[in-house]
Order: C-alpha cells, then structure tokens, then sequence
C-alpha cells in the first residue's frame, strides 16, 4: 500500500465537522441584543465565519478592554453551548470518513478559531479527537481566517507541506485562508450553496455532508504521489 503519511487533511470544525453555524448565529444575536446591538444575521455570518472574538468584538465595540471582550466571548460561547447541546451531532458521513483516512495513514488536523471550551464540546463531547494529531485553536494564533496562519500552522504541526495537505471548509473566509496558504479544499456546503462554494479560489469540489466522498479518491485525484514535495 502506498505510505500516504506524506499527506493531510485539515478540517475545519463549526459548519464542517458539525452542522452548528445556525446556534452561533443565534448567540451572537442574542448577546448582542443584550448589549444594546442589533445584527443582520446573514452579513454577520459571512463576514464573521473563520474569526476570532478578539477580532470581532472589537470591530463592534470601540474602545472594548480585554476583560470586558473576555466576559462578553464566554457569554456569547455559553449561550452557543446551551442551544447546540441537544443538537450536537457530527455532519452525516462524517465519522466513517475520519475512520477510513486514519486507516489508510492520512495525517489529519482540526483548524479552528473556536475557543478551546468550544473545541472541547464538539471534539471530545462527539469523541472525535483521537482522529487527529493535531488541533490548532483561537489561543494558538493571531490572525482568524482568511489569515493563512491557521492552516499553515496546522500543516507544521503535522510534519506536512502545505501544497500536500487538503483542506475541508464551510466558509468563504476559510475558503480563502486555504487559498493562500497554498492549499486546495473541499467544500462542505451547510451554510453557503454548492454552486457559491464552487467559486471560490482553490476549491476542488462541494458535497453537503462526506456521505459520497472517499478519501483515498481524494488524494488520488488532488494531492497525487508524483506531486508530493519531497524533503531535502
């Protein structure tokens, strides 16, 4: 069997390994209203999606202190906590995928600017971590998506070029972020449309759940041996 160790999928987690953005949604409004604030949801999605709260709370309230965007992050991460509990699922297909990956020797990464209580509640609440070998958070970089920084950081931790590994996404500002970090992605089509997601720089291919998608047909077709970078 070919050593696929060379190779890596990288995940992001909210909207990819579980259908959730709509209970985060749903707590930014609700802790915003809280505060005097009102939101569109859908343009708050879009322009949020991949962010941490250190950098979106700020561009909502000027002058914030880093305590106050403390308390106002864990509120709003609290009350996404609460709605999604009774809900919180893996995405269809999703699991088997994983399982099979790791059968086959696939390195694979979490990238997330989900704060590490929420990391937690999906990874280890869904007993999904022992899939990966690495999980990169909101508390290991400085920059949200589209930054490259997560994706690139991930792909250290794994031991893996960046143009060996692919990326699986639900956002557009994750879309981007693989984009520039020099890595092709699949889309994973719970918030935005296929047909949306398949225009976007770098993305090879959309699919609403993993129900149809195979990861060594992945690797075949996207990060093939003879286009693996070898180590000097």
């Amino acid at each position: 069997m070919t050593d696929l160790s060379s190779r890596a999928f990288i995940f992001d987690m909210d909207g990819t390994l579980v259908d959730n953005m709509q209970f985060h949604t749903t707590a930014w409004r609700q802790m915003l209203s809280e505060n005097g604030v009102e939101m569109d949801a859908e343009e708050f999605l879009i322009h949020t999606a991949g962010k941490t709260n250190a950098e979106i709370l700020p561009a909502i309230f000027a002058n914030i202190t880093g305590e106050r965007l403390q308390e106002l992050g864990d509120r709003k991460e609290a009350l996404y906590r609460g709605l999604f509990l009774a809900h919180r699922k893996p995405v269809s297909g999703v699991v088997e995928f994983l399982e099979r990956a790791r059968q086959l020797g696939i390195k694979m990464a979490v990238a997330t600017a989900a704060p590490n209580a929420n990391v937690e509640f999906i990874l280890d609440g869904l007993d999904m971590r022992h899939f990966f070998q690495a999980v990169t958070t909101a508390a290991d970089i400085a920059n949200g998506k589209p930054n490259p920084e997560i994706f690139l950081r991930s792909a250290e931790k794994l031991n893996v070029e960046p143009a060996d590994c692919l990326v699986f996404e639900d956002a557009f500002n994750g879309f981007e972020a693989a984009h520039r970090a020099g890595m092709r992605s699949v889309g994973i089509a719970t918030v935005n449309p296929v047909e949306e997601i398949l225009k976007r720089d770098s993305v090879v291919e959309a699919h609403k759940d993993f129900l149809d998608l195979m990861p060594e047909a992945l690797i075949e077709k996207y990060i093939p041996e003879k286009y693996i970078v070898k180590e000097r």
